[in-house]
């Protein structure tokens, strides 16, 4: 039987899931790292992310080396690894990703990217091959579900891969990991989401010291 469709997201308390957008290459560039505007970027996303860096199941899948803090968020951060058998994302997220991380990439699965120009399959060492898809993301999306089985299919992002699947009707459940610090300003998860196409059902709240897990079931209305 087929896995469900989910994706998993930090927040902002004041509902951004990434900062104000700034081009890829300057985040990644050397000189890109001393222009301001960079650094307060990296600084904010630092800071909303800074709850998964010292976990135990982090550290491992990026082979940061031994330790690192078992419990609730490791937990919670391991298992949406281990129901995921395919993932998709955005062209965006894709050229980020390809600039920033390590040859081993942490995916361990097939990754199915949504784009407009195509490229052969890229394989990384430690079972990660990304297959560029140009024929939409209903496309992509069957075609990760054909290579997870009855594992479960995660949209990864960025946030408009996100909410073109959410608008589409195409996701079963997400998370929320809701981190304790304000943005002001930045991407936000539900832009463009027609909020009469989508009704939402709580079905998990999870809080750890640092951060609030929210799970919701979706459904059409």
């Amino acid at each position: 039987m087929a896995g469900k469709v989910f994706f998993s997201v930090t927040m902002s308390l004041d509902g951004f899931m990434a900062p104000e957008e700034v081009p890829v290459e300057d985040v990644f560039s050397p000189e890109g790292r001393h222009d301001p505007t960079v650094r307060r970027w990296m600084a904010k996303w630092s800071e909303l992310q800074a709850w998964v860096f010292p976990l135990r199941f982090f550290r491992e899948n990026l082979k940061l080396g031994e330790g690192g803090e078992e419990g609730l968020d490791n937990d919670i951060a391991r298992a949406t690894y281990e129901r995921t058998g395919a993932s998709v994302m955005g062209r965006r997220m894709f050229d980020a990703g390809e600039l920033s991380w390590p040859e081993e990439a942490p995916f361990h699965t097939p990754v199915f990217v949504v784009t407009h120009t195509g490229r052969d399959p890229w394989e990384r060492p430690g079972g990660t091959t990304f297959h560029f898809v140009t024929d939409g993301i209903e496309s992509a999306l069957d075609q990760a579900r054909e290579a997870a089985g009855d594992r479960d299919v995660r949209i990864a992002g960025g946030a408009d891969t996100i909410q073109r699947y959410l608008d589409a009707g195409l996701v079963d459940e997400f998370s929320i990991t809701l981190a304790p610090v304000l943005f002001g300003a930045g991407i936000r998860l539900f832009d463009h989401v027609d909020p009469d196409r989508l009704a939402l059902t709580q079905t998990r709240a999870d809080a750890s010291s640092r951060v609030t897990h929210l799970t919701y079931t979706t459904a059409k209305r």
